[in-house]
């Protein structure tokens, strides 16, 4: 599995990269090759699985890491209420994509909601090519990314104890829930909302005491290792606070993998030594985040593009029209100028890896069809494909603002033929050499833009 995964990746990685598409669509289509769905060679979808795992663990602590709470504070105005609205016209787009193929509304609403957050990965990558990061427009679209981020960690949270009610395989109610169940019977608190109100307390208690005392332990950690003067020890005490956090999480909280690896890594990023654990891990994170993609791709069915062309034609229409169109009028109404609302729509026209983690979750929670896994990730493959070239399109309008050339401002009819009549008469209006009264109280306006 890892010499298929790796070197197929690697191959296929290297040609998108020669045609300057993300790495990402190269190592979704080396899963579709070794995946049960195409003739060849057939990789263990079990152990891709698993190892998978520690892909969306270790994805999900880089988010974190990316995490700050000072810059998403400071584009709030505009990326909270954007990230939401948008979420919500690509959720109801989608619903109404799943009600017409005649799925259950649950399966509907987390098929949407899988089609209304981008990939982080890609967009970091595009922003970065053309160094966008600093910038104002670059500010906004990360922090937008970050807000859905966070509603998909929530949504990641609260479908397990729902799948019953969104039509898939209802968890049996634990003892807790049955207790809660009774004691508040009289205000009419069922099992299902008591196992919900139960999940929620949990995580709140989860990430009380990661901002509590995860605050204050984990960068101690971190510095107390530091002093050793040893970088495998340091990379070491990274992974296992990621990998810990997250199982501790799990094990005793009850929430899932990647809340606990999103704190992990957000905790940490308020540590000065955060930059350097970021670096020490990269190499390792990159490597399962590859085999992570490599395994969804293996859940592919390519034959989703003959069978349900329709489909696909609608599930690529809202991630690549109608997220973008969301994203770009959003912006407008929220007071921002073109240049912004473009490069907020180009970054929003692509689908990643919070996208395959909802609906991989759906699936097995026998929430959604196996074909709306197949339509998330052909959606994603072709997003992903066509994404440069919206940025690409970006760029070159860019390229003809700069080059634009300034004609210079044509001097008044008036003085143009005296001029040319050898007509020398003083002007009714002040000259820059012999300024009115009322000029020199003034600053001197701007040379006017060609």
């Amino acid at each position: 599995m890892l010499v298929a995964g790796f070197g197929l990746a690697f191959l296929f990685g290297l040609m998108a990269q020669r045609l300057k598409l993300p790495l990402i669509a190269g190592y979704l289509l080396a899963g579709v090759v070794i995946g049960p769905f195409t003739p060849g060679f057939v990789a263990d979808t079990d152990l891709a699985g698993e190892l998978a795992e520690l892909g969306v663990i270790l994805l999900m602590f880089g988010v974190g890491l990316h995490f700050s709470p000072r810059d998403l504070m400071a584009v709030k105005g505009i990326a909270l209420p954007g990230a939401l609205g948008q979420i919500a016209v690509a959720t109801l787009a989608g619903t109404g994509v799943g009600w017409a193929m005649g799925w259950s509304l649950g399966a509907g609403l987390i098929f949407g909601i899988a089609l209304s957050v981008a990939s982080t990965v890609v967009l970091l990558r595009a922003l970065q090519d053309r160094e966008l990061i600093q910038t104002d427009k670059g500010r906004v679209a990360v922090g937008w990314l970050i807000v859905e981020d966070l509603v998909m960690v929530l949504a990641l949270v609260l479908i397990p104890p729902l799948a019953g009610l969104l039509g898939g395989t209802a968890m049996p109610v634990s003892e807790d829930a049955e207790i809660v169940a009774e004691v508040t019977q009289n205000i009419g608190l069922g099992p299902i909302a008591a196992t919900v109100l139960i999940t929620l307390v949990k995580a709140a208690a989860f990430v009380a005491l990661m901002l509590v005392i995860g605050r204050r332990v984990i960068p101690w950690v971190l510095h107390f290792v530091a002093h050793t003067l040893s970088r495998e020890l340091f990379r070491l005490a990274v992974l296992a606070i990621a990998l810990g956090v997250a199982y501790g999480a799990t094990h005793f909280f009850g929430v899932s993998f990647a809340l606990g690896a999103f704190f992990a890594g957000m905790v940490m990023s308020s540590s000065t030594l955060s930059q350097q654990a970021m670096r020490e891990t990269l190499p390792l994170r990159d490597a399962f985040a590859v085999l992570f993609f490599v395994s969804v791709g293996m859940l592919f069915n390519p034959a989703i593009l003959m069978s349900k062309p329709l489909a696909l034609l609608a599930t690529v229409t809202i991630i690549v029209g109608v997220k973008a169109a969301a994203g770009f009028y959003l912006v407008r109404l929220l007071g921002e100028g073109r240049d912004m609302a473009l490069t907020i729509a180009a970054s929003l026209a692509q689908i990643g890896e919070f996208s395959f983690i909802l609906i991989t979750m759906g699936a097995k929670l026998d929430i959604v069809p196996p074909e709306a896994r197949d339509l998330v990730v052909a959606g994603a493959i072709l997003s992903i494909l066509a994404n440069p070239l919206l940025f690409h399109l970006l760029d070159r309008r860019e390229a003809r603002k700069v080059e634009a050339p300034r004609s210079p401002s044509a001097p008044p009819r008036e003085e143009a033929a005296r001029s040319a009549e050898g007509v020398d008469e003083p002007s009714a209006e002040p000259t820059p050499d012999a300024p009115s009264e009322g000029a020199e109280a003034r600053p001197s306006a701007p040379p006017l833009a060609g």
